[in-house]
């Protein structure tokens, strides 16, 4: 996998961890700078710790399915981005009661929004890519759009609706897409 389509995948997978930070941001009443790192750390510690998990989950299986390992990771792949496009077309709720500051709260957002960064790990570990550059890659674009997130939803609250999910899902389709048309048509 080469660098860009790491960014690429980055990006998508960050964008849950985006509109969660939007969210928070927008909560947040008495908005301070050290806010938007805390949040921004958690989220990208998890979304990086949560790939490396998948890829050494997958390594420990990979041997069982190299024949239609460029299938699993389509799929896996396709699975997500249509879940993250079907759940952009769905109503959300305005009223939030939670308090995005607490660690309770932003551990739980962390692991509800890197579930798609474990998958992505057993993806890697499919396609036999570098872990340590995907995972810090990965950990540091979801850092920096988590961080963007928090400030942009504290300046703009929920005036703005960017359909973040529809974004990252389409990109992780693509990305998805692109691996299985290679192994298909260009690996022979």
């Amino acid at each position: 996998m080469s660098f860009i389509e790491i960014v690429l995948l980055a990006i998508g997978l960050s964008m849950d961890s985006l509109a969660v930070s939007v969210t928070g941001g927008a909560l947040i009443q008495h908005y301070r700078p050290h806010h938007t790192l805390k949040i921004g750390l958690v989220m990208g510690v998890f979304q990086a710790g949560m790939t490396v998990i998948g890829y050494v989950a997958g390594l420990s299986f990979k041997k069982y399915i190299t024949a239609f390992d460029h299938w699993i990771a389509f799929g896996l792949l396709l699975y997500l981005g249509g879940k993250m496009v079907y759940e952009s077309r769905q109503e959300k709720q305005d009223e939030c009661h939670t308090d995005p500051l607490s660690y309770k709260t932003l551990c739980g957002l962390a692991i509800a929004t890197s579930i798609d960064a474990l998958a992505v790990g057993i993806s890697l570990a499919c396609l036999e890519s570098a872990i340590a550059l995907a995972a810090l890659t990965i950990g540091v674009v979801t850092f920096l759009l988590s961080a963007f997130g928090v400030y942009f939803g504290n300046r703009f609250g929920r005036k703005v609706d960017l359909k973040l999910d529809l974004i990252g899902g389409l990109i992780l389709i693509a990305i998805g897409a692109k691996i299985l048309i290679e192994h298909l048509y260009l690996n022979k």
